[in-house]
């Protein structure tokens, strides 16, 4: 896994990303935000280089079937690459985490209270910075990226596993 060691190229970053199942996510204010931010930053600038091929950009696709996060690629020939299946039952609690930051900041803004926004902004960060390590641990030796790009694709995780939460509660 990269630790900030490699430099960004063309070839070694996502072109386009697609959630499947987009439509039955929440549309809170912070979600859809996330979602977005998420999703442009990705394109805008990644390091995404699957192991066993340096034909990028790559085109992502992810899902969740089966309690269980998929990520389908294609490389810059319109090759299809071995999709990628993880459990995220080692996310559970993360992604629980990541909806209950979602509920309070919404309610934080109800308050008006900025000092408790801030509050929960920080652990939002903290969050995301626990699930991208995860992320990379899991992917090592498959996929080369950076934190940046981990810490956007959790949070294209949690976005894509928001129905999956509630029945985990």
């Amino acid at each position: 896994m990269n630790k900030n060691t490699s430099p960004i190229t063309t070839q070694s970053r996502i072109k386009s990303i697609s959630l499947g199942d987009a439509e039955n996510t929440y549309d809170t204010s912070l979600i859809a935000k996330d979602k977005q931010a998420a999703m442009m930053d990705l394109i805008r600038e990644s390091l995404f280089s699957p192991a066993q091929d340096q034909a990028g950009p790559y085109a992502l696709a992810l899902r969740i079937q089966d309690n269980r996060l998929v990520i389908d690629m294609q490389n810059n020939h319109n090759e299809p690459l071995p999709s990628l299946i993880l459990s995220l039952r080692p996310y559970k609690r993360l992604i629980q985490d990541y909806f209950l930051i979602i509920k309070s900041y919404d309610e934080a803004l109800k308050d008006g209270k900025p000092s408790r926004i801030e509050a929960i902004d920080m652990g939002r960060r903290g969050l995301h910075n626990e699930g991208a390590a995860l992320l990379m641990e899991r992917l090592e030796g498959k996929i080369e990226m950076d934190l940046p790009t981990a810490r956007r694709l959790f949070s294209l995780i949690c976005v894509l596993h928001d129905s999956k939460t509630q029945q985990w509660r």
